[in-house]
């Protein structure tokens, strides 16, 4: 069990409200023409990663004030139940240990008694026979075709995580067009039928039920439209075509799926952390085993910094303090993330279920009413094409949004007049955020302009208060090992501030009022 603790009744959070109410007149600008060392002093890296916190409306005894409260709601203690296999999932009464798909070590871990690394290694072995078969051509159709397309169907969790992942590392993909399928709308599912020979098509159907309403519709569609081609008898077109990703055998079985081509899942998993499971087949099967792994590699790195890391130097646990001083602190209720990627464009949408899904919570681990906020509202887009949208209203609104920029140093086609350019509007961002721009520098840019009949009616106009918190991270590169710690980077952020929320991060009864009341409005 967690420790159950109101974390505004601590003495911590009561430093921290003093704390806050003493920094209101807080200035970026004053604070870094003041230490020089600033940036250098509140930058952190991890492998391939460098964090730089020092544009935050933070100082170093905002940090240690925030990290006593991680201390006072028990973080460590947290931590390392997580990753041991204990019941934290409360209201399920389930391990939570997406951790464990991704850890290549020998230890064992254990869950209700039994020893879950060898059926972890087992399905890995599995995805990593069958992959390699498809992408070899030495595992065909019934026709004796090869296959070209995969389709996965799914919902949640198991669509946004493997979708986000083969669309972010399309750079190293392999010869199979993916196809993703989650909707319920028909025409979304037709429109992906268009596109594919089902002669040379795999399908894999991902539930962990194999009864969500959504993928069930969509994999009878598909089978009817499959079986409508004549390409087989019944039975053996649907082995050779079709597989599942499911804890219900018996229903995958009826479906016509083959029982070895069924990849198992565990309750120990939610759907919103399970790309590394089974539910990373369509992934191993765009992207080759290897890539998959890698994947699972850069994961694991950043849970043993997580797992080992002073808090002082962690950069998810900094990432997620710093996240709750504006939300409980300054109420800023949103978050917004930038990556200066196009690869990344689905990132965002993977992140809003993550977080969202996770802490979107108004009852805490005692089952009573929160009296403070919790779930942040994530969105943003890509750079630079957000600048050109919403980034008025981070720049010049009435609302304080605490932004999170992330950037890779090095583009993967190594076209560097582009990359110099895009690096340069990222690094440009945080700093007119940070700084803005002051009357008097507008005033002399319009004089310098010649615009002085146009000083009295602009010149407000062209005023940034700045003082926006950003945070700035860079990588390297666009890597499969370094999205992986990426992904577990925000996983981890978003369990500490659950933790310090005193919240269940792990279910999400939120999702099922609706699909209920669909069930009852098609009676």
């Amino acid at each position: 069990m967690l420790k159950n603790q109101n974390p505004t009744q601590t003495k911590s959070w009561q430093k921290l409200q003093e704390h806050f109410k003493e920094n209101k007149a807080f200035s970026l600008k004053k604070i870094f023409q003041k230490n020089k060392n600033r940036k250098e002093s509140l930058s952190f890296s991890f492998q391939d990663f460098k964090v730089d916190y020092s544009k935050n409306l933070i100082t170093q005894k905002t940090l240690d004030l925030l990290i006593n409260l991680a201390s006072a709601c028990n973080l460590k203690d947290a931590i390392r139940k997580q990753f041991s296999g204990n019941l934290i999932n409360t209201t399920e009464n389930r391990a939570v240990l997406h951790t464990a798909l991704r850890d290549f070590s020998t230890k064992k871990i254990i869950v209700e008694g039994k020893n879950i690394v060898l059926e972890i290694k087992n399905t890995l072995t599995k995805i990593e026979d069958f992959s390699n078969k498809v992408i070899s051509g030495k595992l065909t159709g019934y026709t004796n075709k090869t296959f070209t397309d995969i389709v996965n169907i799914g919902v949640g969790g198991s669509d946004l995580g493997p979708k986000m992942v083969v669309e972010s590392l399309q750079y190293y993909k392999n010869h199979l067009k993916t196809h993703f399928i989650s909707n319920i709308d028909g025409d979304h599912v037709q429109e992906i039928l268009k596109k594919i020979n089902p002669e040379t098509t795999l399908f894999v159907i991902v539930s962990k039920t194999f009864t969500t309403q959504e993928t069930l519709t969509n994999a009878n569609t598909i089978k009817k439209w499959f079986l409508a081609q004549k390409i087989g008898t019944k039975k053996e077109v649907i082995k050779h075509h079709f597989v599942a990703v499911s804890t219900n055998l018996e229903a995958v079985v009826d479906f016509g799926i083959a029982k070895d081509h069924i990849f198992t899942m565990w309750n120990w998993v939610g759907g919103r952390f399970s790309l590394w499971s089974a539910v990373g087949l369509t992934i191993a099967l765009s992207l080759g085993f290897t890539n998959f792994k890698q994947l699972l590699k850069g994961a694991n790195a950043m849970d043993l910094h997580f797992k080992e890391t002073d808090f002082a130097k962690n950069i998810p646990v900094l990432s997620a303090l710093i996240s709750i001083w504006y939300n409980n602190f300054y109420k800023t209720e949103t978050e917004a993330v930038l990556p200066y990627s196009q690869y990344l464009e689905k990132f965002v949408p993977f992140l809003q279920q993550l977080m969202m899904e996770s802490n979107g919570k108004s009852v805490d681990r005692n089952a009573a009413k929160v009296t403070y906020e919790t779930g942040n509202i994530i969105w943003g887009g890509t750079g630079t094409n957000m600048q050109h949208t919403f980034m008025q209203l981070v720049h010049q609104g009435t609302k304080m949004i605490p932004v999170e920029l992330i950037g890779f140093e090095n583009s993967l086609y190594d076209n560097k007049e582009h990359h110099k350019k895009l690096l340069a509007h990222f690094y440009a961002q945080a700093e007119a955020l940070a700084y803005g721009k002051s009357k008097e520098k507008a005033h002399l840019e319009l004089k310098i302009k010649g615009d002085l009949n146009k000083i009295n009616t602009l010149l407000a106009f062209k005023v940034f208060e700045g003082n926006k918190p950003s945070t700035t991270m860079t990588i390297k590169k666009l890597t499969p090992k370094n999205l992986g710690s990426l992904i577990a980077f925000y996983e981890q952020k978003t369990f500490v501030q659950g933790i310090i929320w005193n919240i269940n991060s792990f279910d999400q009864f939120g999702v099922e009022l609706g699909k209920e009341l669909a069930t009852t409005n098609l009676q």
